[in-house]
């Protein structure tokens, strides 16, 4: 499907990292080390991710940008770090960021900045385990650029919010070759419930990723019309939810989200309008590229930048359930949670 892109490893080093790393004599003798672990992305997700792996007997680094997060990370064990730099003797970096331009930067550099992201500053063995969601073409970049610097990539996306994080129970997709996801499956297995191993295209792991994220948009979208609707004809939501859930709808999304829109419990802490709107559009940007009409999920697309017109960029992707009930005419006393 996706081109490996680790067939092009060692055909080349990343010179930056090469002289960072050589003596005088030209050896190379220093290596990762073992069992350390550096984070990147300390999120409502990422952050419980990183106290589990610390948790879990890993020594972490973890890279911030604000001062004030600091104290937090430290309190839960965590070596925190405004110096990317710090965890360039790591033996794994996990990212967990938003989007493809916060991955870009953090494994590029950022432009300008004289500084080295993680493909040129981490050391050759290294592996960089990346757990956001973001685009096919992104994640094979990515792949690409560590293999030059003879380093490892595994994309390991995750379905599971950050409740499942804290309880040990997402599920991961991983891609990447045999031997670089055997590396990382020990701290897989700290950090999720089951592991699906899709091959060894990292695009992969990002494009299952992503269609599962419009799955669950789209059923979050009906299950708000179909509860707006039994709500204006006055029948009890919670009680279809039940029999809906406990018949032909049994699904995680159904219930885990059915219960939230039943019980108008929007409030911000789960996935935010603005990132299920990034990942929409860019599967809806896989779907042009391969000539696949998406025309549910280009409803949703829409719903979710109605969502955000109207003032909703904090609230879970669940309000797609309160834009249901206001189209509708309802009036919710706990519209916002």
């Amino acid at each position: 499907m996706f081109k490996d892109a680790n067939e092009s490893r060692a055909d080349g080093i990343c010179n930056s990292a090469s002289r960072a790393r050589r003596s005088p004599s030209g050896s190379n003798d220093r290596q990762p080390v073992r069992s350390s672990v550096g984070f990147v992305g300390l999120g409502h997700m990422g952050i419980v991710m990183a106290a589990n792996l610390q948790a879990g007997g890993y020594r972490v680094t973890a890279y911030v940008r604000r001062a004030q997060h600091m104290s937090k990370l430290a309190t839960l064990g965590l070596k925190p770090t405004m110096d990317i730099a710090d965890l360039f003797d790591c033996e794994f970096v996990i990212t967990m960021l938003p989007d493809d331009a916060a991955l870009r930067e953090a494994v590029f550099g950022r432009p300008g900045s004289g500084a080295n992201g993680l493909a040129a500053g981490l050391m050759p063995g290294a592996m960089h385990l990346s757990m956001s969601t973001i685009s096919t073409i992104t994640a094979s970049d990515l792949a690409s650029e560590h293999a030059r610097c003879g380093q490892g990539y595994v994309a390991a996306p995750v379905f599971g919010n950050p409740d499942a994080a804290k309880a040990r129970e997402l599920f991961i997709i991983a891609a990447g070759t045999p031997t670089d996801v055997e590396r990382c499956q020990p701290i897989l297995d700290v950090l999720g419930q089951r592991t699906f191993l899709v091959g060894t295209a990292p695009a992969t792991a990002n494009l299952i990723k992503l269609a599962g994220n419009v799955m669950t948009a789209a059923t979050l979208e009906i299950l708000g019309e179909v509860v707006a609707l039994v709500r204006k004809r006055g029948f009890d939501p919670n009680q279809l939810l039940e029999i809906l859930t406990g018949t032909m709808f049994g699904g995680r999304a159904h219930k885990i989200y059915g219960d939230k829109i039943g019980g108008q419990h929007y409030a911000s802490s789960g996935f935010v309008f603005p990132l299920a709107l990034k990942d929409v559009r860019l599967a809806l940007a896989e779907a042009e590229a391969a000539g696949v009409p998406m025309p549910s999920v280009s409803v949703v697309r829409d719903r979710l930048v109605t969502g955000i017109a109207r003032g909703y960029s904090e609230l879970d992707w669940s309000a797609l359930g309160l834009l249901a009930a206001e189209e509708a005419g309802l009036s919710l006393e706990s519209a916002k949670g």
